[in-house]
C-alpha cells in the first residue's frame, strides 16, 4: 500500500523507498550508536493491546518494522518484550538479508538484550536460532546462556550495568553505529533519562483500547523536564499515521 506523505508534500511513496536511504550508520558518535526507537501506539495513548503490540499495527506498520530492522546493525529490546512478544530470528527474508550485505551491514542485526537481574527469555524463539547473534548485558553473577543461537553474555558490575554503557560497550566492542530499540516502554523510559535517543519512529494507529493499564509508550519516573522531539516527516496510509521525529533533548 502507498504512503501519502503530508510534511513534506510529495508524491505517494513505498516503505522501502522512503527507509532504505536513511544512512543511519552515518550518523553515530565516537562513543555509542545513533539511536532510533521505534513504537506503535493507539490512538489514546496505549503501546498494547490484551498485554501485546501486535493488534495496534497493520500491514503497512509492519513493513516499517522490519525496514527498520534492515537499517539499522542492531536491534535492543527489553527482556519481558522478547518474552511476550515472542521474539523470534531478526531478519527472517532472503531478500532483506541480501539487501543488507549490498548496503556493507552484517546479514542479520545483532539482537541486545539487557537485564539487571540476569533473567533472560531462553524460552523466546530467537535463542534456538543457529543463524541469530545475541549479546546479553547483565550482572557480574548472571550464568551462561544455553542456546542453539550465537550468544555472548557481558557481565557488569552493578555500578557499570546503565544503559550508557551497554550503548558505549555495542559501539567500541562491536562495532555497532546504528541501534533500533523496539521497547518496551520501560526500556524507552530509560534510554531518555540517560540522554540516549537520537530519533522516535512513532505508528499513530487509528483504534481505541477503551482504557485498561496497558503502558503508554515509555514508562517509568518522568523526566525532569520535557524532551522536545522536532517532526522530520509524517506519513498517512489507511487512517495510520507514520511519524519520525528527531529527538531535541
Amino acid at each position: 500500500m502507498p504512503l501519502r506523505q503530508l510534511i513534506p508534500r510529495d508524491p505517494p511513496v513505498g516503505v522501502l523507498e522512503m527507509l532504505e536511504g536513511l544512512c543511519l550508520e552515518e550518523k553515530a558518535l565516537p562513543d555509542r550508536p545513533y539511536t532510533v526507537v521505534n513504537f506503535v501506539s493507539s490512538a489514546d495513548g496505549r503501546a498494547t493491546f490484551h498485554g501485546r503490540s501486535g493488534a495496534l499495527g497493520d500491514q503497512v506498520d509492519r513493513d516499517v518494522f522490519h525496514t527498520l530492522r534492515e537499517q539499522n546493525d542492531a536491534v535492543m529490546v527489553g527482556t519481558h518484550t522478547a518474552r511476550v512478544e515472542r521474539y523470534g530470528r531478526m531478519t527472517r527474508d532472503a531478500e532483506r538479508r541480501a539487501r543488507r550485505v549490498s548496503a556493507g551491514r552484517e546479514a542479520e542485526p545483532l539482537a541486545c538484550l539487557v537485564s539487571r537481574r540476569g533473567d533472560i527469555p531462553t524460552e523466546a524463539p530467537i535463542f534456538s536460532e543457529p543463524e541469530a547473534r545475541i549479546v546479553v548485558f547483565g550482572p557480574a553473577d548472571m550464568p551462561p546462556v544455553a542456546a542453539a543461537a550465537q550468544v555472548d553474555v557481558v557481565r557488569l558490575d552493578p555500578g557499570e550495568l546503565t544503559l550508557t554503557t551497554v550503548l558505549r560497550r555495542l559501539r567500541s566492542d562491536y562495532g555497532i553505529r546504528s541501534l533500533l530499540c523496539e521497547g518496551g516502554p520501560t526500556l524507552f523510559g530509560g534510554l531518555l533519562h540517560e540522554r540516549l535517543v537520537d530519533e522516535l519512529f512513532l505508528t499513530l494507529a487509528p483504534k481505541l483500547s477503551g482504557g485498561g493499564a496497558a503502558p503508554g509508550v515509555t514508562d517509568g519516573p518522568e523526566l525532569d523536564e520535557l524532551a522536545r522531539l522536532r517532526l522530520v516527516w509524517a506519513l498517512e496510509s489507511a487512517d495510520s499515521l507514520y511519524l519520525r521525529y528527531a529527538v531535541l533533548g
